[in-house]
């Protein structure tokens, strides 16, 4: 498959214009902390990062047991101009503003800067309890 085509086919889903719209709001993001937001299964995440990975757009590193994701350093200019397109998208796309805010009360679970919690819900409802016990011991 012609590589061009292979990329764009690799942006043509709405999970991973959602993860891609994470991706440049937060400097790096881990899956738990992403399937917390999208409110989309682990396995559904993974996936589709995985998918990301390969068009070249997203990178990844391990810190201890989370896997972090985060936008490529080195991307080329037609990359870079459909990340800002799909950015001017958040005013069209009220999915968009959900995940963000659902993201930013994640993010506030931090600790360190680091995500510390793992998956507090199963599809992005997160117990009260659980992020209670997660602050308590911080």
């Amino acid at each position: 498959m012609d590589l061009h085509a292979e990329f764009f086919n690799g942006l043509a889903d709405p999970t991973r214009l959602r993860l891609l719209n994470l991706l440049t709001q937060a400097k790096e993001i881990c899956v738990c902390e992403l399937v917390d937001a999208l409110q989309v299964p682990q396995y559904n995440i993974s996936r589709h990062l995985h998918v990301l990975l390969k068009t070249g757009m997203i990178q990844d590193h391990k810190r201890g047991k989370w896997v972090y994701y985060s936008v490529a350093k080195d991307l080329k200019p037609y990359q870079r101009t459909l990340l800002r397109a799909i950015t001017e998208l958040r005013d069209e796309r009220e999915d968009l503003h959900q995940d963000e805010a659902r993201a930013g009360r994640r993010l506030k679970l931090r600790s360190g800067g680091i995500c510390c919690v793992g998956l507090v819900s199963k599809i992005g409802q997160a117990p009260q309890n659980a992020v209670e016990q997660s602050i308590a011991t911080r």
